[in-house]
Order: C-alpha cells, then structure tokens, then sequence
C-alpha cells in the first residue's frame, strides 16, 4: 500500500516524542510505500485528487530519521491511505485540507477523517458531556468571566485552539497578574476564552489515555516539572505509569460511539481525577511514552489494524 502522512515540515519534527513517527516506521516495516504530504499538498482536479509528496525511507537514526527519495505527485487512484498527523493550532490551512480531503474515495483510509477533526474541536466538544466534565465556561464575555473568576476564586485559563500546554493560566481572583491575564487572553476581536475550575487532583498530573477504535491501548501520567503547573509533556513534564481505572473507562465507554461515528478511530483524551478534560483528535501523542512504560511496540498493530 501507498500511505501518506499529512504533516507539518519534517524538519520541526522531535524524534524522540513524535508519534507519527513511529507510525511511518511501522508502516515501513510492515512493507507499504512512506510518502510525506506536506500542508497545502492537495489539489482539486477535473479527474480527482492529486498529491505532491515526497517518498521517504525511515533511516532509524534519531539524528537524521528520513532519507527523502523522490519528489512524486500521485493521483487518488495510487493511494491507499491518508495519516492526519498535522499539529495544531486547527487554522485556516488545516481546514482547507479537510476540506479537501473530505472528497477522498471510500476506498482510501483516513486516520483519522477529515470530517471528526473538523467537528470535534478538542476543548469545546467535550462540553456536550456535562457529566463527564469539570464546571467549565466558554465565552468571549470578559465581563463574564470575572463575574464567575469572582466567585469561584480561581480558574483555569485557555484559548480554544491552544496545544502543548502554551498559553494555559491558573489566574486568582485577588491576583495582582489577573488584568494582564485577561488582557492577554481576550485579545482579540471576538475571542472565545475557555475557563475551568481548578481541580485539586491537578497536583498529581493528567492522565492521557490512548484510544484505538474507542478502546484503550493504555495510559500515562503526565507530571508537571517542580517549576510550572502545567503537565504536558512539550512544557516540560515527564511520564509515569498509570491505570485505567472504573471512572476512566465510564468516560471511555460514552465517547465510544461518538468517536466511531465521526471516523476518529486514534483518540488521546485527558483526565484530571474523575474529570475529562480534553480529547484530541488532530495527531495525539504519546505512543512513544507508552512503549517505554510498558514495554509494548504498539505501533505496528496500529497500523495493520488501520488499514485492515
């Protein structure tokens, strides 16, 4: 099979964390064609799609992990599969090749579809399920917000289509900072700020579980460094181990057929306590943490069962 990675530029790319990674390499091993599809690689055509790739061979140094082949366009008919593995933030170029991408054949795999990860935005969908989630406000009201900052004395702070723990605020009500905070993060015209209470638990970590299917592979326990609050692991947290344990897959069992009916088929969502915090559907990561923690190359399963 022919299988393309929808990425951004290779070079921004950490070898050691990534995720796609592991997928190419296990897609490589498994014998199927690697190409790199970069942003913006897609075209309309009278007769179909077609991609401007580049196909590549996974070396397995850290240091130079690809070694480019050839510069290709392929046309819809040569391709097998589509890998959305592009980071977020969820802008105007990575909406525009959903869009496109929406016009693929049945016959080609997308993981995950174009369709999911336009819908699902990884803060705000989760809010349907009021159950399963902290308080949590979503407004672009700052009066608002500091009428509710006033009486919960203190929230968490995010912008909508934040990533990697960047621009997340525990902000006080008697805070000295709290004007700033707000300044910053209604910024911009119309901008939708998401606020959260603070959840003790938060202390411990987050959870990221792995979602296969709607199934759990496994998860890990993302712990803050000494000096930030924030978990994830891009702002300096490490791993642990972690169970699933009975409220975790509670939640996994809701989400279950929403993920199955959107296409989202490789899910990581995020649980402070009892709590779902986030789910992230644009290009989860931490498969490589999983491995190391239990010792299980999952990645080779993925992708035989993706494109099953």
């Amino acid at each position: 099979m022919t299988i393309l990675f929808l990425m951004k530029p290779l070079e921004i790319m950490n070898p050691k964390k990534d995720t796609s990674l592991l997928f190419m390499q296990a897609a490589q091993r498994l014998g199927h064609t690697v190409c790199y599809l970069p942003q913006g690689g897609i075209s309309i055509t009278p007769d179909g799609l077609l991609f401007q790739v580049t196909s590549l061979r996974c070396t397995g140094s850290l240091e130079q992990p690809f070694e480019d082949l050839e510069d290709i366009v392929l046309n819809e008919s040569e391709v097998d599969a589509v890998f959305i593995r592009t980071d977020p933030p969820f802008d105007d170029a990575y909406l525009h090749d959903m869009w496109l991408l929406d016009q693929l054949p049945d016959r080609i795999r997308c993981i995950n579809s174009a369709h999911g990860i336009k819908t699902v935005n990884e803060k705000i969908w989760l809010t349907q399920f009021r159950d399963l989630i902290p308080k949590t406000w979503v407004t672009t009201s700052r009066n608002m917000l500091e009428t509710v900052l006033a009486r919960q004395k203190k929230l968490v702070l995010k912008p909508t289509d934040g990533f990697g723990g960047y621009s997340i605020f525990i902000v006080s009500d008697d805070d000295i900072n709290k004007h700033v905070i707000l300044d910053t993060m209604f910024s911009g015209a119309n901008t939708y700020v998401i606020a959260q209470e603070v959840l003790a638990e938060a202390t411990k970590g987050d959870k990221r579980i792995l979602l296969c299917d709607g199934e759990p592979l496994g998860a890990i326990l993302r712990v803050h460094s000494k000096n930030d609050h924030r978990n994830n692991l891009d702002a300096g947290g490490h791993a642990e181990k972690a169970v699933i344990t009975a409220k975790d897959q509670e939640i996994i069992t809701q989400l279950k057929p929403h993920l199955l009916a959107l296409g989202l088929r490789f899910v990581g969502i995020d649980i402070i306590g009892d709590y779902l915090i986030e789910v992230n559907v644009t290009s989860p990561t931490c498969l490589q943490e999983l491995n190391a923690l239990d010792g299980y190359v999952h990645e080779d399963d993925l992708v035989n069962r993706f494109l099953a």
